[in-house]
């Protein structure tokens, strides 16, 4: 699509330039309102960096007791919950470098600024998760599952004092993840479920299901070694073992399959596309909204470029003074998105045909969303 500064002949055939007075003063004047939108960002940053921070912290405490506890009571359930905490601490260091390098001004290599930083180094918190976690548990159990007699445990109370500390210090992480995210869906007016599957900051969310998983994993392995001592069979802590092997590996699809979206360039949530269509759709000097894409660029930063068809009647000074008003309206009243084109077009019967498809099926994804979002309220 063309940029403001490249904006094809329009329908009435004159050529129109109406990015060059936007690029200029009205440029500037979106820097600071960019800027406060930043300073916002960064407040939430703040407390995203809390919530990571106050994980790292029991994670690494625990992944010590947990390695010292299983391999005095040598316990493939506690190792492989080790090997969980390990993965862990490596991935609060990613996410901690994701919070501080996705907030980097934009400059010429990246002119849209380092938004999906966030979602890079989200990713690489899942393989880590994945590998470090995932393949060691499953290596634990197996090796467990073929060894019996190699893997008999002892020093259960070492390994039961373990366990509860570490239920205590993931609950504790896990309780300051739900607390943020319960604030963020209040702000936001929706439910916690929805919140966690659609919330816009993907650091706080790795931290909530790798803590939900923390605790879970605990729970596990709790299980397991009980029931090692009361059977006196191996095969039960092995098998602990290789659950939290599976769960960990799913966990870890899950996030990587959502930073890959973000990555590859998602479109933002279809209310605010609505929202922003029905507010082009309102222009008076706009006949047809032929097509509108979005791109998530950061958290609370997102791309907008619409094809439109402009009504008849209006002389190049005029489209340039249309196009420029309606970019500057439209972020005023949609703020999340920072860069905003607009194509001006001549668009055929075929191609109003197929806007209209297009707005339907957005109205359809709409109402499917909110439909969602009440069931989880329920």
């Amino acid at each position: 699509m063309a940029d403001n500064e490249q904006e094809r002949e329009s329908s009435h055939g004159q050529g129109t330039e109406p990015g060059r007075g936007e690029h200029g003063r009205e440029g500037q004047g979106r820097g600071g309102q960019g800027q406060e939108g930043q300073g916002r960002g960064r407040s939430g940053d703040g407390e995203t960096r809390g919530t990571v921070l106050v994980a790292l912290l029991a994670n690494v405490v625990i992944a010590v007791a947990k390695v010292v506890g299983g391999v005095i009571a040598h316990s493939p359930a506690l190792l492989s919950e080790a090997a969980h905490s390990v993965a862990d601490s490596l991935n609060e260091v990613f996410l901690l470098a994701a919070v501080k390098r996705s907030r980097r001004r934009p400059d010429a290599r990246h002119p849209f600024g380092y938004g999906k930083e966030r979602y890079f180094w989200s990713m690489l918190a899942a393989v880590g998760i994945f590998v470090t976690g995932g393949c060691f548990s499953f290596y634990q159990g197996m090796h467990a599952l073929l060894n019996p007699g190699s893997e008999e445990t002892g020093a259960y109370a070492v390994v039961y004092v373990v366990l509860a500390v570490s239920l205590v210090a993931e609950g504790t992480s896990l309780a300051k993840a739900v607390l943020q995210v319960r604030r963020a869906a209040r702000e936001h007016g929706r439910g916690f479920l929805t919140e966690v599957r659609e919330g816009d900051d993907p650091t706080v969310r790795t931290v909530l299901a790798e803590d939900s998983t923390a605790v879970l994993g605990v729970v596990l392995a709790i299980v397991g070694v009980v029931l090692h001592e009361v059977t006196g069979s191996s095969a039960w802590e092995a098998a602990a073992s290789l659950a939290i092997a599976v769960l960990l590996m799913y966990v870890a699809y899950r996030l990587g399959r959502d930073a890959k979206d973000l990555l590859v360039g998602e479109a933002v949530k279809p209310g605010l596309q609505q929202e922003a269509h029905r507010f082009l759709d309102a222009q008076p000097e706009i006949d047809t909204v032929t097509q509108l894409l979005t791109m998530q660029l950061g958290m609370d930063s997102a791309l907008l470029a619409a094809r439109v068809d402009l009504r008849a009647g209006l002389d190049s000074e005029q489209v340039e003074e249309v196009a420029v008003r309606i970019k500057r309206e439209l972020r005023e009243q949609c703020p999340g998105f920072e860069q905003v084109f607009l194509d001006i077009t001549d668009a055929d019967h075929a191609e109003r045909k197929r806007a209209e498809r297009r707005r339907e099926d957005l109205d359809r994804a709409v109402a499917r969303s909110a439909g969602g979002e009440a069931d989880a309220g329920a």
